[in-house]
């Protein structure tokens, strides 16, 4: 499923594993990502699009399909630099009209980056409709 999504697939997520309602990624350090070169940083819009899809793809462990986002909280706790981050969702609570579920981002050093809450729309009727 990391790889239907082409975003997502330039992210360069790589499922580590998945369990019902959580799952761990792995995004691939590359240096697109960085939004100040000088320092090797990545960019905070990297960072919020991976909790989203972290957040996004655990939800869609309990329900075979990824869903639109409805609202998206990042925070960020310290500076991203330069390796590969890992990737932590866990549902909070799957609706049948909407879905939330939290994410987090470790570093290479294993220390949190940053976390986030993100709000998923997971009614098919109107979906389909």
């Amino acid at each position: 499923m990391a790889d239907r999504c082409p975003f997502n697939a330039w992210l360069g997520l790589h499922i580590v594993s998945v369990g019902h309602g959580e799952l761990e990624l792995t995004a691939v350090w590359r240096d697109e990502m960085m939004g100040a070169p000088e320092r090797k940083l990545i960019h905070g819009g990297v960072l919020a699009s991976l909790i989203d899809a972290g957040g996004d793809y655990a939800v869609a462990t309990m329900l075979g399909h990824a869903s639109p986002t409805i609202d998206l909280r990042t925070d960020y706790h310290r500076i991203a630099a330069y390796g590969d981050l890992k990737v932590v969702g866990k549902v909070i609570k799957l609706g049948k009209t909407v879905s939330t579920a939290d994410a987090f981002i470790y570093d290479k050093m294993g220390r949190l980056v940053a976390s986030g809450r993100g709000v998923y729309f997971t009614s098919q009727s109107t979906l389909e409709g």
